[in-house]
């Protein structure tokens, strides 16, 4: 019987990986999602590589996803003078006007509202916090006096960060609406949206692909600024997915706070039955080394004990010099891990009874709970929207989860998910006939074998394709 690792490995697209040969082996070696980052990526370049990818994908079967990360806004300063550096106590002054040329007592930054929108008292952290800059004045127009709490050199267009500061800068650069329209067009499978501090962040890319799509592309917020920590609740109300983005958050918060961020952020993901990533540093010794650190392997070990849905790869994969031995390493972490009982997560049976999902929910939970009970070696599920495999893969069911449906957009979609499998399947003639074809199906791709007990969630009747309300366990 087929054994598949059900925690996602997402893998960035860069120079390192993007030949279609590198590719294949990617996927053949575990990679389940690709991530373009539209940080570093042309237009054109985005088009043949979603192109190369689906092409791969259709010749070995495997549904891989692909999720487009917008930028966001880079915050940077501007040119700086060689050898350029701050002491500690000295004056500086910030300019958000003219693009001067920066020096040890003067530097330009991009953002043209930070003099209105920075305190005094508050920080702001250059090239990831190795350089502290505390605001004594500001004139609220163009100009900043800052005192250098910690020194350092500093090169032209580092970036800048602004743990303190509440800025009126959208999320949504004009640059990220056209990269946005872009991957729509291209039918991507997610859209993740960085820097998002609220609810309304969301809500504005949402209204950008209703405007250019008759299909809602889910939209992962990915966590990386305090504000989002402070408004996590109302962001996950209008997000299909979290990614806890540790590169900036660990910049802007103390490192020390990351962990259980981190953990709180999964907990919060797994109860609105969204999947979670963890991204940033995952393997990063492999950039240059065939190795990774121990630390290495315990932080992709306890991200997945945490419950998190995929650890995602950047610099591994998209620069690093050897992105077939990172995925092969972080396949063979997950594999020794998922399955151990030391493994623990919260499960509660659903409570909103007023909800018009309460019937899908709480089968959902239970194949969940019957599964591990009976020892089940999958659960199969029909969906045409997707909603009961989010749910399954969110209760962490000891077996596989495999999703039928006839909407091929959401093929690919789904293989984030934790756990699932899904596969295309539209025959609807009869509840029986169809448990019957879809067993059969799990049958000839080894998911299953002779004497195996699978639970079955169906909707009947079955042609209607309504909520599902009927649950059976077969044997094969």
């Amino acid at each position: 019987m087929k054994k598949i690792k059900k925690t996602k490995i997402i893998a960035t697209i860069g120079p390192s990986s993007s030949s279609s040969k590198t590719m294949e082996q990617m996927m053949l070696g575990g990679v389940d999602v690709f991530r373009i980052n539209f940080s570093h990526a042309k237009h054109n370049e985005v088009k043949k590589t979603i192109k190369l990818i689906r092409e791969i994908d259709k010749k070995l079967s495997l549904n891989t996803a692909i999720i487009a990360d917008l930028q966001g806004p880079k915050l940077r300063i501007g040119k700086m003078e060689k050898n350029s550096s701050f002491n500690k106590g000295d004056k500086i002054t910030i300019n958000s006007k003219s693009q001067l040329v920066g020096n040890s007592k003067k530097l330009y930054v991009n953002y043209k509202n930070l003099a209105k929108d920075i305190k005094e008292g508050e920080n702001i952290l250059l090239d990831d916090g190795k350089i502290i800059l505390k605001i004594l004045s500001t004139n609220k127009r163009d100009l900043i006096t800052a005192e250098v709490i910690q020194g350092g050199n500093i090169d032209s267009n580092k970036g800048f960060n602004l743990p303190n500061t509440k800025i009126s800068l959208s999320p949504l650069t004009e640059k990220d609406i056209e990269d946005a329209i872009l991957a729509i067009k291209e039918k991507v499978d997610w859209l993740a949206l960085s820097f998002v501090r609220s609810k309304s962040d969301i809500e504005d890319l949402l209204k950008i692909i209703d405007q250019n799509s008759e299909y809602r592309i889910p939209v992962i917020a990915k966590i990386e600024k305090p504000e989002a920590v402070k408004n996590i609740d109302e962001i996950i109300t209008v997000s299909s997915g979290l990614m806890v983005a540790r590169g900036d958050l660990g910049v802007e918060l103390e490192s020390s706070e990351i962990p259980l961020i981190q953990k709180k952020l999964v907990a919060k993901a797994k109860k609105a039955r969204i999947p979670v990533i963890i991204a940033t540093q995952m393997m990063e010794s492999m950039m240059e080394s065939l190795s990774p650190t121990r630390a290495e392997v315990n932080d992709v070990a306890n991200s997945v004990m945490d419950g998190a849905d995929a650890v995602m790869l950047s610099g591994e994969t998209s620069v690093g010099k050897y992105p077939l031995e990172v995925i092969k390493t972080i396949s063979s972490i997950i594999n020794k891990v998922e399955n151990s009982n030391l493994i623990s997560l919260a499960n509660k049976r659903p409570k909103d009874k007023k909800s018009k999902r309460y019937i899908t929910k709480s089968i959902c939970f239970s194949a969940a709970k019957m599964a591990n009970d009976i020892k089940a070696k999958a659960i199969s599920t029909l969906t045409h929207s997707g909603y009961t495999a989010f749910q399954i893969s969110s209760w962490r069911p000891s077996t596989h989860v495999l999703v039928f449906t006839s909407n091929k957009r959401i093929l690919t979609q789904l293989n984030l998910l934790w756990g699932v499998k899904a596969f295309f399947y539209d025959g609807f003639e009869s509840t029986d006939r169809t448990v019957e074809q879809i067993n059969r199906i799990a049958l000839d791709n080894k998911f299953l074998q002779k004497g195996d007990k699978v639970i079955n969630l169906t909707s009947m009747p079955i042609d209607k394709k309504g909520m599902t309300n009927t649950l059976r366990i077969s044997e094969i």
